[in-house]
This record gives structure tokens, sequence and C-alpha cells, in this order.
């Protein structure tokens, strides 16, 4: 089992900046990619952005590449996303994932066995 706890999370005028971490614990959570997904009212969850288990390679969707930059510590077992340039549309719930990192489908969030409970990010426009 892995645990994830996401936080971070408030409200920004359009244009600013938040910083989501995702804390681990639990298994060995350097084995495992990480995956952070969005969902808005009335939208299905979207991918946002995926790490693989070493760090080295990142995946963006493209809503959010040139603005979001996820990042991880597998010492520190935390995953960060940073967020900049934020744009009303932005507004969700964001939730970190945790897979073990097979090496593909990483925006797919079916490849996600562990969910955090989420953390709320609204841009003001």
């Amino acid at each position: 089992q892995v645990q994830l706890v996401e936080s971070g999370g408030g409200l920004v005028q359009a244009g600013g900046s938040l910083r989501l971490s995702c804390a681990a614990s639990g298994r060995t959570f350097s084995n495992y990619a990480v995956g952070w997904f969005r969902q808005a009212p009335g939208k299905e969850r979207e991918f946002v952005a995926a790490i693989n288990w070493l760090g080295l390679s990142t995946y963006y969707s493209d809503s959010v590449r040139g603005r979001f930059t996820i990042s991880r510590d597998n010492a520190k077992n935390t995953v960060w996303l940073q967020m900049n340039s934020l744009k009303p549309e932005d507004t969700a719930v964001y939730y970190c994932a945790a897979g073990y990192d097979r090496g593909r489908e990483y925006r797919d969030p079916r490849a996600y066995a562990y969910w955090g409970q989420g953390t709320q990010v609204t841009a003001s426009s």
C-alpha cells in the first residue's frame, strides 16, 4: 500500500503561481511513477503531468506544457507540481496518483493504483 497526501492548493489570481506537494508513505515510493490529474465540476478527470520512477522523464498535457513543472525527490518521498501562469480554466481539484512504473501509459489513470484525496486549486479572473 502507498498512502498519498496532497497539499498546497488554494485561491490565486489568474497569472499567479502555486506549488502542489504529494507526500507518500508506505511501500517503496521510488519504484512508482507519479501522475497529477485534475477534475473540474461537471467534467471528467483529466491528465495533467507525470514523472517516471527515476525522475528523468516527464510528461505533460498540451494545456499545461510550458507552465507547469513536475519534479520528485525519492529521498523525501515527495513529488511536486509547480504551476505558473495559472488560468481560470486550471481551476479544479488536483489529485496525485502512484502506480508501479512499467515505462508506459503515464497518461492513463488506470495505470495508477493509489490516489490521494485531492486539493482544490482556484484561479480567479
